[in-house]
């Protein structure tokens, strides 16, 4: 129970890997408040955790769009009580796939910028006051391992998880004297619906089959094994603890060694 009674709001909570990151908290003893920009997903999660005893709230909402974000934290602050502990930004898209940049449009490139930049950037920006308040908390962002080194055909995601690197380090410079941890994870590839899009989508473009694109990226990883959810969700718990206490500005790179 790293994380009992810890105050944690995540966004992009609902499905996906933002799913099994949110039951793992819930498993360590966070209290919770989710949102995601669908209800339902959210509805279900919520009831699931309820009757496990969990508490938790939710408020759906686009985590672009700074209304909402507001809106999100106030509800949240009201819920635990004027207290946030942890923040994970865990919501993302994946933009064009098997796409050469000088075929990427301007308007996809930015909507994929505004959604895994100013996603994570909107949250940070409202939740951190309350944690310089409170001289205490732990910021954990979502990015990806593309953010480490070039990304063929996938400029704009490229683009976006690099800056999601520059944002933490920098948040990490300005909150640490406030005993506030901003660190990233940089998952590689996780098997996840979005790994099966991606597969999908490049087998057509290229005429392979599924298959022969799943197991490129399994040759390009030293252990030979793609990543899995839970992985990522117990490097959450990690970041999310006083076990980091004396991390931040850092990326944790869990790939299977793909950047290596």
């Amino acid at each position: 129970m790293k994380l009992k009674d810890r105050k944690v709001i995540i966004t992009g909570a609902a499905q996906g890997m933002g799913g099994v990151i949110t039951r793992r908290l819930a498993e360590e003893g966070a209290e919770l408040f989710l949102t995601a920009r669908s209800r339902g997903p959210l509805e279900e999660l919520a009831a699931e955790l309820r009757a496990k005893g969990v508490k938790v709230d939710l408020k759906e909402g686009d985590c672009t769009v700074e209304r909402d974000v507001k809106a999100v934290v106030d509800a949240a602050l009201a819920f635990f009580g004027g207290r946030i502990d942890v923040l994970v930004n865990a919501a993302g898209a994946t933009g064009p796939i098997e796409t050469p940049v000088w075929e990427i449009t301007p308007e996809d490139f930015s909507d994929l910028l505004r959604k895994n930049v100013i996603g994570p950037f909107l949250p940070m920006k409202y939740v951190m006051p309350t944690m310089i308040k409170q001289r205490y908390g732990k910021v954990v962002n979502l990015g990806g391992c593309s953010g480490m080194r070039g990304y063929r055909y996938r400029a704009a995601y490229s683009s976006s998880k690099w800056a999601v690197r520059g944002l933490t380090r920098t948040a990490a410079l300005d909150a640490g004297e406030y005993n506030i941890n901003v660190n990233a994870i940089m998952p590689g590839i996780v098997e996840t619906p979005r790994m099966e899009k991606l597969c999908r989508v490049k087998a057509e473009k290229r005429g392979w089959t599924y298959e022969q694109v799943y197991q490129e990226y399994l040759d390009d990883m030293p252990l030979g094994r793609v990543t899995y959810p839970e992985d990522i969700a117990n490097a959450v718990i990690f970041l999310s603890s006083d076990d980091s206490k004396n991390m931040t500005g850092q990326e944790l790179v869990i790939d299977g060694g793909w950047s290596a």
